[in-house]
């Protein structure tokens, strides 16, 4: 699998929470020639299982979310749609962004604002709220309420594009970033003998509140999870005691009381033993990831937090280095190869 091809071509996909089906397809495409079987389920998530063909075989669950950050249009204003976040978006940064509405065909817009010279005094310090704002298709109000329905998604509208060396940028990187982890991951596990079965998930709705994740848990059933999702990478202005994670350190392994000691402890220990680089993510409470719907799923699923280091989250600009994804994955293979075996050593 060419990682970065797989990447731009989920990253193409205008898939906001709720409406992840463009991107749904093309992961259960990427993962088809991967795994036994793949099927979408009724909440919309990509489910794909590799077995290993033994007798009361246990399945660990790896997960990576589908959906991006965006917008739905609210209402219309003299042609000017209103629209509301969908997930958590800075309004500080939307001023002047592009975006597509998802309409069929797609319609290109831009967020308006004020030009500073007719902005009032101080304004220009301020980020103009979000029920301010208005995006213009160029349209009349009555081409606009024609063509584009109320609740219409929107996403920042953002190219694909590769950086120096291994380090590219695009939107939603959070989360596809570590979606392609995971397949990479089943390139690696059909490698091995395994004696677990995997479950890769690829769940919906986890910037509004994970409900895809808390759906499949319950449905799957699975004995150990792992939650594989993005954290901060230092950027300009920050040490590393405020964030310890950067581009190319490799993936953070979550150590904290909501996550089992065996899970966090066996992933650092294969990290050790396979020379993979890692950093350790103190967790002190809940993660904001898929591992808390895991974790407190039918009767408590032991699940582990993996993340992958990337800059500007939630923005059009987010920015990973490839080599995390294939260094993530290692560190999954490893931890999933003689699971079954040394099971007891993880909870």
């Amino acid at each position: 699998m060419d990682v970065k091809e797989a990447l731009k071509k989920l990253c193409s996909r205008r898939a906001p929470s709720g409406f992840e089906a463009p991107a749904a397809q093309v992961a259960a495409e990427l993962m088809e020639s991967l795994v036994d079987e793949v099927r979408t389920d009724a909440a919309g998530n990509v489910v794909g299982f590799l077995r290993c063909g033994k007798p009361g075989a246990k399945t660990l669950l790896l997960d990576a979310h589908l959906d991006e950050v965006g917008f739905a249009v609210a209402d219309m204003e003299d042609g000017f749609l209103r629209f509301r976040n969908v997930g958590g978006v800075d309004s500080r940064l939307l001023a002047d962004r592009e975006v597509i509405v998802c309409t069929e065909p797609p319609i290109f817009g831009v967020i308006s604002c004020l030009a500073p010279h007719v902005q009032k005094e101080g304004d220009a310090d301020k980020a103009t709220p979000i029920e301010e704002l208005g995006i213009d298709i160029g349209m009349t109000q009555e081409e606009a309420q024609k063509n584009v329905p109320v609740g219409t998604p929107i996403v920042f509208r953002q190219p694909f594009m590769e950086l120096s060396g291994a380090r590219v940028c695009s939107k939603s990187l959070d989360d596809r970033s570590c979606f392609v982890a995971l397949l990479r991951t089943l390139e690696l596990l059909k490698e091995i003998d395994r004696d677990v079965d995997i479950c890769i998930l690829g769940s919906v709705c986890e910037e509004v509140g994970g409900w895809g994740a808390k759906t499949a848990a319950f449905a799957l059933m699975p004995n150990w999870c792992i939650a594989v999702d993005v954290t901060f990478a230092r950027s300009a202005g920050l040490s590393e005691s405020q964030v310890p994670c950067e581009l190319g350190s490799g993936p953070a392994i979550g150590v904290g009381p909501v996550i089992p000691r065996g899970m966090s402890s066996r992933l650092q220990i294969k990290a050790t033993e396979q020379k993979i680089p890692y950093k350790v993510e103190i967790l002190s409470g809940y993660t904001g990831t898929n591992g808390d719907d895991f974790q407190t799923a039918r009767e408590g699923i032991a699940t582990a937090i993996v993340s992958l280091p990337l800059k500007y989250m939630h923005t059009p600009v987010e920015i990973i280095d490839l080599g995390d994804i294939e260094q993530t994955a290692k560190l999954l293979a490893s931890f999933a190869e003689n699971l079954g075996k040394e099971a007891e050593q993880v909870c």
